[in-house]
């Protein structure tokens, strides 16, 4: 399959192209679905860092279509990982829902980055959602004895039931219901800003610049101490 003209813009930014084999798949909630791939040279290719991601390429409409997402369990040795679906309706999530061993599909790594705060700051702000949960769980990982406070935007009652890897004894997780999300966040926040926390942000574009721009402008916190990415485009 041809990957269009952002296949060209990527390859333009040295994108560098894979191809997954799927070893099994599992449903974790009938709206969240977990796919096993080996990863076709990936991880010894590229290495692997805390909420690494990678675009895979979908058919929509008979044209390509790109979305990302976030390595969970990725194993160098092994050459293995996992991928999470938040299950909606798109040919992503068609894609997982159908998806069986010794099926493969195209991918592309570009623009995944992210650098652990060197030194560790004393507390994380984390504020996502279920399409950021991998990266969410990846970013904790990194020191799980670090104080976390986590806002997760919920959608529906089965989000209750989503794989969350938190430690109760040094994580904090507060549930909001998505339309509060950004009101809820912001009048939380101001009072749990302190010297040093580091804040991650990774919801819907438009909830994550919103969060983003609030962090920096009112709350003032270094743009060295934020990061922050769009996950997805709301409808």
């Amino acid at each position: 399959m041809g990957h269009g003209w952002e296949g060209v813009v990527l390859k333009l930014f040295r994108g560098k192209d894979f191809v997954f084999t799927v070893t099994a798949a599992e449903q974790v909630t009938e709206r969240y679905r977990r796919v096993h791939f080996t990863d076709g040279g990936l991880l010894r290719a590229i290495g692997v860092h805390p909420t690494m991601w990678v675009r895979l390429w979908f058919e929509n409409a008979g044209k390509p279509h790109q979305r990302a997402y976030t390595l969970v369990d990725p194993d160098v040795e092994a050459g293995t990982f996992s991928l999470e679906f938040a299950l909606h309706d798109g040919c992503a999530s068609d894609w997982s829902r159908k998806a069986e061993p010794g099926d493969t599909i195209e991918a592309t790594v570009q623009g995944t980055g992210f650098e652990v705060p060197d030194p560790l700051p004393p507390r994380m702000l984390v504020i996502g959602d279920p399409a950021s949960l991998p990266a969410i769980n990846s970013l904790l990982a990194v020191a799980p004895k670090l104080p976390a406070t986590i806002w997760f935007e919920t959608t529906h009652d089965l989000d209750d039931e989503l794989p969350f890897r938190i430690d109760p004894a040094h994580h904090e997780l507060r549930k909001v219901p998505r339309p509060a999300m950004v009101e809820n966040v912001k009048a939380e926040l101001k009072n749990e800003i302190g010297p040093d926390t580091f804040v991650w942000i990774a919801c819907d574009t438009a909830t994550t610049r919103a969060l983003t721009s609030y962090v920096l402008k009112d709350l003032a916190v270094p743009k060295h101490r934020v990061k922050s990415l769009g996950y997805w485009k709301a409808a």
